[in-house]
């Protein structure tokens, strides 16, 4: 009884070696930029669905379509699951003891000569062995715990990184969306300037058959709306791209591509982005949850390597039974073992101190990495706000450019009614009109796209349900 007991001490005394991990503390700093306004409201969270801010039902149903089918998602959640089934085998591995049941037969001849033994042979016989074997590894030092405690670490991980994922899908698939609306009004107004360039250039044909302008003024125009249609095809190509990057996001063929119910004139900016702290950010960002998952990993797997240089110790028990009849397997159990195991390093080449120092190593590195993943996403947010404060203030521009420009171009129409001035002078107008409502197109997309950049930045997004 005396070893049994000494082996419940261990069992009960044994401690973890290696560092206890602890979350690195959050950023210190209260604000995103010096500049960063502090009128801007403060959230506590995050907003999970931020792209139904844009008030589109269009886009909310391609995010969703994505958010289901999207084989970037697929491959994330078999990773998840893949790690999870991991650590559900170490943890079995690790909390119970392996049993075992065998059973063998063999036929053999044994010659009681060769022992010294002058007896005559006996014929051939069939051996049949059956037997249960148990056998456990003490956890002495903590060495399978750690290495549990890295699996976990493992799924943490990768339930972050589908997190991630499906944040950038929800990114992406709002950038390219908006991408593709822009495309498609700058399609339609530059299309209307080349019809009204046509026009003008028609009238000007006519003139110069009359004799009322130069030939140069007439190839001036033609070369301007020349210009205009050239640009045309470079458009349509972009838009047709972005097209095909929609339907491979919605996980669909790009021959099912059909976005033509996506408009620019739908998608409205958000008169405000609350904004979360930048400690929040590093408690709910997917990228920054992901890579403290593996400074953790990095963590346990210090103390895996630090208890490889400690003894370990393990039990092994069998019982069976040994017959020449199978008839008679049942009728007594007469084999059994009971063994006690203790192995201690004593050399290997410095290999196991150098693996500790290599696993300490990679936990520094860890600790780098996580240091850097938070700092790019202080820069990403601060990058958001900079170019949103400043696309805020060219819409105003823009939108005052295009009010004066429709003004004109009103009045321009109502001295075109009177007789006050030519076709020619109406239709360079309208042009210079259709001019302005493009610039205010790609200012409005530009902030609508900034918008989006900030809102991913920030990190929120919903927490897929998966089975446990």
């Amino acid at each position: 009884m005396k070893p049994l007991a000494a082996i419940c001490v261990l069992m009960l005394g044994g401690c973890t070696v290696g560092p206890d991990f602890h979350a690195p503390a959050p950023p210190d700093t209260q604000s995103y930029t010096r500049s960063t306004s502090q009128a801007q409201a403060v959230a506590d969270h995050a907003l999970p669905q931020w792209w139904k801010q844009f008030g589109s039902d269009t886009l909310n149903g391609l995010v969703d379509q994505a958010l289901h089918n999207s084989p970037t998602l697929g491959q994330a959640r078999a990773r998840l699951t893949q790690a999870r089934e991991d650590y559900q085998a170490q943890a079995g591995a690790t909390y119970f003891p392996a049993v075992d049941a065998s059973f063998s037969a063999s036929r053999q001849k044994v010659d009681p000569a060769a022992f010294g033994v002058p007896v005559p042979s006996p014929g051939p016989f069939t051996l049949y062995d059956a037997s249960v074997s148990v056998s456990y590894t003490l956890d002495v030092f903590g060495g399978d715990r750690r290495a549990l405690e890295a699996l976990r670490a493992q799924v943490d991980y990768q339930s972050f990184e589908l997190d991630a994922a499906r944040l950038s899908i929800a990114g992406n698939v709002v950038s390219t969306a908006i991408r593709r609306a822009s495309l498609q009004q700058q399609i339609t107004l530059t299309q209307s300037i080349a019809d009204a360039q046509a026009q003008q250039l028609a009238i000007m044909e006519a003139r110069l058959n009359a004799g009322g302008v130069a030939r140069f003024d007439v190839r001036s125009q033609r070369t301007l709306l020349e210009q205009t249609r050239a640009s045309l095809p470079s458009l349509v190509t972009q838009r047709d791209a972005a097209d095909h990057r929609l339907a491979i996001l919605l996980g669909v063929e790009p021959s099912k591509a059909d976005f033509d119910a996506l408009t620019l004139d739908a998608l409205r900016a958000p008169d405000d982005v609350p904004l979360t702290l930048p400690s929040t950010l590093a408690r709910e960002r997917p990228d920054i949850r992901a890579s403290e998952a593996l400074l953790h990993q990095a963590s346990a797997n210090v103390g895996v390597a630090t208890a490889d240089l400690y003894p370990k110790l393990s039990l092994s028990a069998g019982v069976g039974s040994q017959r020449t009849s199978i008839h008679d397997m049942l009728d007594k159990l007469n084999v059994w073992n009971v063994g006690l195991n203790l192995t201690q390093p004593l050399f290997r080449g410095g290999e196991l101190r150098a693996r500790k120092r290599s696993a300490e190593a990679a936990y520094d590195a860890a600790t780098s990495a996580y240091r850097q993943t938070v700092l790019d996403a202080l820069q990403q947010v601060a990058d958001a706000l900079t170019a949103l404060q400043n696309d805020a203030h060219a819409v105003a521009l823009r939108d005052i450019a295009a009010d004066e420009a429709q003004a004109n171009l009103d009045t321009v129409h109502a001295r075109h009614a009177a007789g006050g001035v030519s076709r020619f002078d109406l239709l360079d107008t309208q042009r210079q009109a259709l001019q302005t409502q493009l610039d205010r197109a790609l200012a409005h997309a530009s902030r609508l796209s900034d918008t989006a950049a900030l809102f991913q930045s920030l990190g929120g997004i919903e927490k897929e349900r998966l089975n446990d």
